[in-house]
């Protein structure tokens, strides 16, 4: 497993970011020609994100939401920023092809939990910290069994389950899980089942 772990994902990471963006190239760049458009020149979005050891990097996804704000400068809430475009790029996941990139960077790997916002990480309690000790992913073991449907702390359940039981096979699983979803387009899309409240933090869970 630590052979997988340390050495072998991260190959299998390079190989497969760098096929899937190489066939998937057609698809980004229609995309981000239809983007530049509808958002005024702006087709990605970053966005500092923590990374493995809480190694801060910097995320990019193609840009679903405008700037809009409020009459005091404050930006609109996510549900009247998205786009129309927007909609749609996030309904076929398209947004998260670009993190192929920070896949091939090595800020990410394919697999692993889900890297969330920076103001998030006084919030954890200990257990939870435990979904930074590896890389975070563009998919992982709680978006496929779940994903938005499901509370905070259980998606962090499912996280620090799959830190601990990482293995080839298990991500050979995942993989095909979210190939799956994404093809049936599993689960109604919808603005309020995809723009999930903040977390605000939970009570301490001792390790297991």
């Amino acid at each position: 497993m630590k052979l997988y772990k340390n050495i072998i994902k991260r190959l299998l990471d390079c190989i497969a970011a760098s096929l899937g963006f190489i066939l998937l190239f057609p698809v980004f760049a229609v995309t981000w020609l239809v983007l530049m458009i509808k958002n005024n020149g702006k087709a990605f979005f970053y966005q500092e994100r923590p990374g493995k050891n809480e190694r801060i990097f910097k995320i990019i996804k193609f840009k679903t939401m405008n700037d809009k704000t409020d009459a005091n400068g404050e930006l609109l809430p996510p549900s009247e920023r998205l786009t129309k475009a927007g909609i749609f790029v996030r309904k076929y996941s398209l947004d998260e092809i670009p993190q192929l990139l920070n896949v091939i960077k090595g800020d990410m790997s394919l697999i692993g939990p889900r890297p969330l916002l920076v103001r998030y990480l006084p919030r954890y309690n200990d257990f939870q910290k435990q979904r930074h000790l590896i890389k975070p992913g563009i998919t992982g073991w709680a978006q496929v069994n779940g994903r938005n449907a499901i509370s905070w702390e259980q998606k962090f359940e499912y996280d620090v389950w799959y830190v601990k039981n990482l293995s080839f096979l298990l991500d050979i699983k995942i993989l095909f899980l979210t190939l799956y979803k994404v093809i049936k387009k599993d689960g109604i899309y919808s603005v309020e089942n995809d723009i999930v409240p903040d977390f605000t933090g939970t009570e301490q869970k001792k390790q297991e």
